[in-house]
C-alpha cells in the first residue's frame, strides 16, 4: 500500500533519480578501496579516471603530488602506478616473484588472447619462454650466427641509405629514415623467426611494418584505451580502437600465411627457423596440453616476437640518428673513436665495444634519453602484496613507470641532459648504472635484450663509420617525441654524408 502511494507521487524523473543514486550507491560499495591502498585523484562515478591521460608525463606529474605509488580507477578496474629506481627496483628485482603475472586488459586480451610470450601466465608463459629462449641464446659460439647478421643487414642498410641520398633524392638529399630503419632492423628478428629477410623495395612486407607501427601508437592513445572502460559497448562504437585491431588483423594474416609456408615445406629432421622449431615441439608436446604449443599460440608468439625484435630497436636508431644530429661535436668524437678502434677498412665487430667507451655511452644515453618505453608493459602481483607501506591486491593492474627512473633526479647529475658522461668513470671508461632499465627488470625483462644491445651497437657505429648525419636545409630538429605505448621522435627528415 505504501509502495503504491509512493509511485502515485514520484514522477518519471523522480524514478530515474532513484535508480541514479542506487547505481551510484552500488558503484561506490562496489570500488571502495581496501585499506592502505595507494591514494590518488578522486574518480568520477562510473568510469574513473578516464579524463586522466595515460602517457608517461601526466603520471610523472600525479608521482609528484600522490608519491611514488599512486593509482587510478580505469573503468572498474584500479591500476596502480610505481615511480622512481628504488621502488621499481623494490617490485621488479627485490620482490622478484610478487609482480611476475600479466593482468587481462580487455583491448590486449581482444588481441592477444592471454597467449604467447607476452599475455600468458603461469606454467604455460614458462614453457613458452624457455622455448624462445633456446633460439635467442647469444653467449658464447651462438652469438657470432646473429653478428653475421647484423654485419650483413648492416652493410645493405648503408648501401641503402646511399643510394636513396645520392641517387633518389639528389640533390637536396633529405629524407625521412623511418622506414629504412625499420626494414633493416625487422630484418634480423625476420631472420631468426621466418628463416629469410625482406628486401628493402617489398611494398607488402613495408605496409606490414607501417601498420604495426601505427597500431603500437595507437594502443597507447587514451582515447583507444576506452575500449578497456565498456569492451562489449566499444566493440560496435567506432574510433581509433577499431583502426589497431583492423591493423591487427592485417598483420596476423601475413603471420599465418608464413606460418602456413612453413607447414607445406617443413622437414622435421632439419628446422630452419624458430617457426619450424616450434612445429616440430608441437608434435612433441601432444601429451602437455598445458604448456600451450599450438598453432595460435604460435601465431601469437610470433607476433610477440617480431614487434618486440623490430620497433623498440628501430625507434631507439632513429633517437641516436636525431641526437647526432642536434649535437654535431657529440657525433665527431664517436666517428674519432670509430676511426681509431676500428678504421675504415674493415667493418665493426661486437668484440670492438670493451675498446670504445665513448661509442657505448653515447648507445646507453640514446636509451636513457629516448625513452622509447616509457610505462613498459602492465604486470599485476600473484597474490596479496605490500609495496612501499602499500596494500596491492592480487590481481591489480601494476605499471612501472622506467620514465621515471630513466630520469631520476636523485640517480642522473643531469636527467634532462643528453649527456654521455652518465655513463663513463673518471678515467673516461664505460661505467654502467644501477638506473639504467629501458629493458625493464625482473622475470618479465625483455627476452630478446641481447638482440637488441648487439643491434644498436653494431649498426649505429656502421652507420656513423659510413656518414655523417645532419638536418636538411631548413630542417627545424626537435626533441619532442610522439606520445603512443612507444615513446617516437617526431618525423625528421635528415642528409647523409659519405665520409
Amino acid at each position: 500500500m505504501i509502495v503504491h502511494y509512493l509511485f502515485d507521487y514520484i514522477n518519471f524523473t523522480g524514478c530515474l533519480v532513484i535508480i541514479f543514486l542506487f547505481l551510484l550507491l552500488i558503484d561506490v560499495i562496489r570500488n571502495k578501496n581496501p585499506p592502505r591502498f595507494p591514494p590518488g585523484p578522486r574518480p568520477l562515478p562510473f568510469v574513473g579516471n578516464v579524463f586522466t591521460g595515460l602517457d608517461f608525463r601526466t603520471i610523472n606529474k600525479l608521482a609528484e603530488e600522490y608519491g611514488e605509488i599512486f593509482s587510478l580507477r580505469w573503468g572498474s578496474d584500479k591500476v596502480v602506478f610505481i615511480s622512481g629506481y628504488k621502488m621499481v627496483k623494490e617490485a621488479l628485482i627485490t620482490q622478484l616473484d610478487s609482480f611476475a603475472d600479466r593482468p587481462a586488459i580487455p583491448m590486449f586480451q581482444k588481441i592477444f588472447q592471454g597467449l604467447g610470450l607476452i599475455a600468458s601466465n603461469g606454467y604455460k608463459w614458462k614453457m613458452q619462454r624457455k622455448f624462445a629462449s633456446s633460439h635467442l641464446r647469444y653467449s658464447g659460439d651462438r652469438q657470432k650466427p646473429f653478428e653475421l647478421s647484423i654485419q650483413q643487414e648492416s652493410v645493405f642498410l648503408c648501401d641503402c641509405m646511399w643510394e636513396i641520398n645520392w641517387l633518389i633524392f639528389y640533390p637536396t638529399g633529405q629524407f625521412d629514415p623511418h622506414l629504412l630503419l625499420s626494414n633493416a632492423v625487422a630484418n634480423i628478428i625476420s631472420s631468426v623467426v621466418f628463416g629469410h629477410r625482406f628486401d628493402y623495395h617489398d611494398g607488402h612486407f613495408q605496409n606490414i611494418l607501417r601498420l604495426d607501427t601505427e597500431a603500437i601508437a595507437l594502443s597507447g592513445y587514451t582515447q583507444t584505451r576506452l575500449y578497456d572502460v565498456l569492451p562489449c559497448l566499444f566493440d560496435y562504437i567506432p574510433g581509433p580502437h577499431q583502426k589497431m585491431f583492423a591493423n591487427y588483423k592485417i598483420i596476423l594474416d601475413f603471420l599465418n600465411d608464413e606460418i602456413k609456408k612453413h607447414k607445406e615445406s617443413l622437414d622435421p629432421s632439419d628446422p630452419r627457423d624458430y617457426i619450424d622449431a616450434y612445429l616440430v615441439e608441437t608434435e612433441k608436446r601432444n601429451s602437455d596440453p598445458e604448456a600451450g604449443f599450438n598453432m595460435t599460440t604460435l601465431v601469437l608468439a610470433t607476433l610477440d616476437m617480431f614487434e618486440a625484435g623490430t620497433e623498440t630497436t628501430a625507434t631507439t636508431i632513429r633517437w641516436g640518428l636525431l641526437f647526432m644530429m642536434k649535437y654535431p661535436e657529440i657525433q665527431k668524437k664517436v666517428q674519432a673513436e670509430i676511426d681509431i678502434v676500428i678504421g675504415q677498412s674493415r667493418q665493426p665487430l661486437l668484440a670492438d665495444r670493451p675498446n670504445m667507451p665513448y661509442t657505448d655511452a653515447v648507445i646507453h644515453e640514446t636509451q636513457r634519453m629516448g625513452n622509447v618505453v616509457p610505462l613498459g608493459a602492465p604486470k599485476s602481483p600473484s597474490k596479496d602484496t605490500t609495496l612501499g607501506g602499500y596494500f596491492i591486491p592480487k590481481g591489480t593492474v601494476v605499471t612501472t613507470n622506467l620514465s621515471s627512473v630513466l630520469y631520476d633526479k636523485n640517480e642522473w647529475e643531469t636527467p634532462d641532459t643528453f649527456n654521455p658522461g652518465h655513463f663513463l668513470d673518471e678515467q673516461g671508461q664505460f661505467h654502467k648504472r644501477d638506473a639504467f632499465l629501458p629493458f625493464s627488470a625482473g622475470k618479465r625483462v625483455c627476452l630478446g635484450e641481447q638482440l637488441a644491445r648487439m643491434e644498436l651497437f653494431l649498426f649505429f657505429t656502421s652507420l656513423l663509420q659510413r656518414f655523417t648525419f645532419s638536418a636538411g636545409p631548413g630542417e627545424k630538429l626537435s626533441l619532442e617525441g610522439q606520445l603512443g605505448f612507444t615513446y617516437a621522435p617526431s618525423p625528421y627528415r635528415m642528409c647523409v654524408t659519405p665520409r
